[in-house]
């Protein structure tokens, strides 16, 4: 097992998952995948390409699968984040004793996401014109030719990222706000988070 020191401050911190972390460790690092440090968690590498990512929140600690859409959930343990959500899958752990119950069907994951990255397969992205467009930001495109131009000027993921706040708001009042809020980010050619 390469453990990497980069990434030893996630396992040593203090934290109501890190029993789980470091038995995830070990059993990801068995594997002969390469750890490294990305995003702030460890992440395990094939080639220099991401396959299994260590993660926590407040309600679970979890495996993120980085092409978890191509693995076959023979187990029924694949989670998938929100609807949003087209490559990752998670495996969400609420305690250490589930893991520890479930090392095989584990690892039987992650050597399939190797097997997944080792052929070269992709996940089929909706395309952005697969996205749904609330009704307010159509009806603002169409009466503004200049921030038409300059939201079909942006790359592919500004849109999506747009594209999907605007519809997370259930109001159509918060829709609005968040439009007008980020028309000029649209207009200067910056994504959401630029």
């Amino acid at each position: 097992m390469n453990q990497n020191q980069k990434v030893d401050f996630f396992f040593d911190k203090a934290s109501k998952w890190k029993d789980c972390y470091q038995l995830l460790r070990k059993l990801v690092l068995e594997t002969g995948l390469v750890e490294e440090l990305k995003w702030g968690h460890p992440c395990y590498t094939l080639k220099g390409a991401n396959v299994v990512l260590i993660h926590g929140f407040k309600e679970y600690c979890a495996l993120l699968f980085h092409k978890g859409a191509l693995l076959q959930d023979s187990h029924g343990m694949l989670i998938q984040q929100t609807k949003n959500v087209q490559a990752a899958r998670q495996i969400r752990f609420s305690n250490f004793e589930e893991i520890e119950s479930h090392q095989k069907q584990i690892k039987e994951y992650v050597f399939q996401a190797i097997e997944v990255e080792k052929a070269g397969l992709q996940v089929e992205l909706k395309k952005t014109a697969e996205f749904e467009m609330v009704d307010e930001f159509k009806e603002i495109l169409e009466t503004d030719s200049n921030l038409k131009s300059a939201f079909e000027s942006l790359t592919p993921g500004r849109q999506r990222a747009y594209l999907l706040y605007f519809s997370q708001a259930k109001q159509s009042k918060t829709r609005v706000s968040r439009i007008e809020k980020y028309t000029p980010a649209i207009l200067e050619g910056k994504g959401l988070n630029d």
